[in-house]
């Protein structure tokens, strides 16, 4: 069963960088906790998603991977 989450950003039909470009501005409007749906069609992001994730120190809950990859991420406290 997949995470619920609290706000979806669709980067389908973008490509590097600007999905990672869109995930940055969306999580500072995350309060801390809130669980972001990413949803692209970039394949580069199955690199650059987790690597956001573990740079920004950010929980990448669960990836899904197909013609459409989503990317779970948990707003982790910036305090």
């Amino acid at each position: 069963m997949k995470p619920e989450h609290d706000q979806l950003l669709d980067t389908s039909g973008l490509y590097c960088p600007e999905p990672v470009m869109l995930l940055h501005q969306k999580m500072a409007q995350l309060k801390d906790g809130e669980i972001l749906l990413v949803v692209a069609t970039d394949p580069a992001t199955t690199r650059d998603i987790p690597k956001f994730c573990r740079f920004l120190q950010q929980q990448l809950l669960e990836t899904e991977e197909g013609e459409i990859f989503r990317y779970w991420i948990r707003k982790v406290s910036s305090s």
